[in-house]
Order: structure tokens, then C-alpha cells, then sequence
């Protein structure tokens, strides 16, 4: 079958034939049947350059020999028993030696469940209910974060099913606005468990925290006895060493994670300082489980990408990202467009916008058509991203300086279709 009858067929059993919102474009999405390195297939036969990524997990690329081995090792040895592992201690290692802020860790499943876990784990910890996101930011699919602002920054629900006295609790305001956040704080600091926030806004296309922004959250937070919660479940482990903390220089008190750490499997995770951690059970009184935590094939695919992922990896991987933002930027200049190159790492997007993009509104005024026509003729062509604007796209290890030209030049083409 091909993808436009795996469609038909899917959106009989699946609600809008996929698994995940953001999968659905039209007329239909592809269907892949295999991955290998920088590249992925589809059932019709076509090859794709892959910046999409698994929306950012894949950071060594599909199909990495090291890991494919110690899953094959693994899964002959069994998939889950319900008992501790060897294993989960030496990747628990890892994220505490790599993380300034990680004395202890918890493993769970996803990313939605780690910033659950540590949203609870805050309010537990302060005695506190009350929470600030900020406006677009995406940390997960739970009642506490699937809000957006009210009057006064004061939460509404966001989706259907979300009830109006849970989304109370959530304050959303402005991403980089240290007045909003400030005038917030002076007014209902006492009754605030945690600030949460993602260093880099990945979800709103990839959007920077300005200029000491996060700084200031970790001083408004100290100030206050507030925790300060960095979502890393997209930059964790891309960005540096030691993740965004490390790359920002500044330290939450906790961080959560998911995508890479689990070497392209189901993995999230939470960890700050033993004083806080200690509060999970069974050694306190904030209930956290899972009948896959630390499920062994997951810990293995992690323990291996970290092992790979040394400085000279990053290095080289953030060293394509600002070859391939330079090509686009050029572009950009060449056909005089009043667009946005942005990015970071090995992070990128173009914002179809010009001017100053420094929160979710500003993001929302990009032209969304010439963003799916630019993603149409990108794929037409050769080359995968996400096929949305408030996403962020990504390289690989595997990605040379060979493929990124020929995505540079693809990017160029579609731009200059886009706008002829």
C-alpha cells in the first residue's frame, strides 16, 4: 500500500489517522518504512534529508551501529522484568556528572510525565500550588501545563478536558518580559511552587531567551523561595555537554528530559538536588511510578548515545548547525526577503517574519502559507522538516557538510519558488 491508502486505512482506527497532531499535513503524510543515518524512506519509494529527527531525538542519527548493537543485546536478555537494574545506575551517573544541577534523578517515560512529575514535585517541596509557564510553551500534554492566558496571566483551559479550576493554578505570561514576571511575582509570589521554562522555546519554532532572561528567572526565583524548573526535553544533551544549564550558564533547581536521552526510545526524566529529590517515594511523600521507569532497553539505547556524544561531538554537530544557518541567512539576503533566520547548536528554523521575534506573539504574526508552501516544495524536493512553524528543526551527527549543501540549496530553491 502507499501512503495515500495507509491514510484511508489509518483514519479508520486512528482519530485523524495519526498518533500525534502535529504529524497531520495535507493532503496526507508519508508513511516511513526505514531510517538510516541523516536520511529516511517513505512506503512510496521517496528518500528524504531528515531534519525532523523523531521531532529531535535522533541526535547520532538513524541507525546508529553502537546503539543498534546494545539493543540487539539487550532485547535478547528481555524487555522489562519490574525489578532494578545495573544499568539504570550508570546512565543515572551520567546525567548527574554531565548536569550542574542533578544530584539525583528519577526515570519515567516521556517528557509529558517528568514535567508532571516535577510540576507535583515543586508543590510538594515549596508547599505551594500555583505555577508560571509562559505563553506557547509546550511541556507536555497534562492539565497543568495545557493552558494558555487569561486576564491577568491568570490561566484558561487550552484544550477540551481541561477544567477551569486546574488551569487556576497556572499563570502564562510573555516569554522574555521581566516586568510582566516581575509585577506577577510581586502580587502572588507567596502562593508560587516553580516557574517552568524551556531555555530554548522549541516548540513556538526555536525561539532564544534574550540577553541575562534567564538569569533573571534564577534570581527572581531565589529571591522569592521559588523553584526554578528548566524543560530540557528538547535541549537536553543537544545543546552542550551539559545541556542548556551548561550552555546558558545558569542553574535551575530542577531540569527534565526526555528525546535523546533515550537513544531514540520512550524515555523522561527529572533530577535536581538530593534535598528536593528525596521527596519522591518510596524515600517521601511525593508519589511518582511506572510499570516501564527505567525500562532496560530505553537505559541502554541512553547509556550508549551519551557515551558517543563527548565534546568533539558537540563540537562538530554545533559546528554544521552554524554552517547551515549561515547558508540560510545568505539565502535569505540574496532574494531580499523579510524573513528570520534563527537557531543555535544544532538547532534552526526561518521564521516566515522579519523584525524583533522575542515571544509567541510575535511568532504567530509569520505568514503560516508561505510556511506550507515552503515545507511543500522542501519535501517535494528532498528534504523533511516538521511541517509546522512553531517547530524546531534539527541535525544529526550523521548529517555531513555534503548534505547540509544540498539541503542549504534546497532551502534556497523553495524560498525563491515561495516568493517568485
Amino acid at each position: 500500500m502507499n501512503s495515500e491508502d495507509l491514510f484511508v486505512e489509518a483514519r479508520k482506527y486512528l482519530p485523524g489517522g495519526v498518533d500525534s497532531p502535529v504529524r497531520l499535513f495535507s493532503p496526507y503524510p508519508f508513511f516511513t518504512k526505514k531510517g538510516q543515518g541523516s536520511m529516511i524512506w517513505d512506503v512510496d519509494g521517496n528518500c528524504y534529508i531528515d531534519h525532523c529527527l523523531g521531532y529531535g531525538p535522533v541526535i547520532l542519527g538513524h541507525g546508529h551501529e553502537d546503539v543498534v548493537k546494545v539493543i540487539g543485546e539487550q532485547l535478547s536478555m528481555g524487555t522489562i522484568y519490574g525489578t532494578p537494574t545495573e544499568n539504570e545506575i550508570e546512565l543515572a551517573k551520567m546525567v548527574v556528572e554531565r548536569t550542574p544541577c542533578v544530584e539525583m534523578v528519577r526515570f519515567v517515560n516521556s517528557g509529558s510525565e517528568a514535567t508532571m512529575s516535577a510540576i507535583r514535585l515543586a508543590r510538594g517541596f515549596t508547599g505551594r500550588n500555583k505555577i508560571i509557564k509562559f505563553d506557547g510553551a509546550y511541556h507536555g500534554c497534562h492539565d497543568d501545563v495545557l493552558v494558555k492566558s487569561g486576564s491577568d496571566g491568570v490561566g484558561k483551559p487550552d484544550s477540551l478536558g481541561v477544567p477551569e479550576d486546574s488551569a487556576k493554578n497556572t499563570f502564562s505570561i510573555p516569554f522574555n518580559d521581566e516586568e510582566t514576571l516581575s509585577h506577577l511575582v510581586d502580587k502572588h509570589g507567596k502562593e508560587i511552587a516553580a516557574i517552568i521554562v524551556e531555555p530554548v522555546m522549541g516548540n513556538v519554532g526555536c525561539l532564544q531567551p534574550k540577553p541575562g532572561f534567564l538569569k533573571f528567572l534564577r534570581e527572581v526565583t531565589n529571591e522569592n523561595d521559588i523553584l526554578l524548573i528548566f524543560d530540557e526535553v528538547i535541549t537536553g544533551f543537544r545543546l552542550a555537554y551539559g545541556s542548556a544549564q551548561e550552555y546558558f550558564n545558569v542553574k535551575p533547581d530542577l531540569v527534565t528530559f526526555g528525546k535523546i536521552l533515550g537513544g531514540g526510545f520512550p524515555i523522561g526524566a527529572f533530577g535536581g538536588g538530593k534535598k528536593i529529590m528525596n521527596m519522591i517515594a518510596p524515600s517521601g511523600g511525593v508519589y511518582q511510578a511506572g510499570t516501564f521507569n527505567g525500562n532496560p532497553i530505553s537505559i541502554s539505547g541512553g547509556i550508549t548515545t551519551l557515551k558517543v556524544l563527548n565534546h568533539s561531538v558537540y563540537d562538530s554537530i554545533n559546528e554544521k548547525g552554524g554552517f547551515l544557518r549561515r547558508c540560510i541567512s545568505d539565502s535569505i539576503a540574496d532574494l531580499s526577503l523579510d524573513l528570520s533566520s534563527v537557531g543555535l547548536g544544532s538547532m534552526f528554523q526561518i521564521y516566515f517574519r522579519g523584525g524583533d521575534i522575542l515571544n509567541y506573539e510575535d511568532v504567530k504574526k509569520s505568514d503560516l502559507d508561505k510556511f506550507n508552501s515552503y515545507f511543500k516544495a522542501l519535501l517535494k524536493n528532498g528534504v523533511f522538516i516538521p511541517p509546522s512553524q512553531f517547530e524546531c528543526c534539527f541535525i544529526s551527527n550523521a548529517h555531513d557538510h555534503e548534505t547540509l549543501e544540498k539541503t542549504a540549496n534546497i532551502i534556497h530553491n523553495a524560498l525563491k519558488k515561495v516568493f517568485k
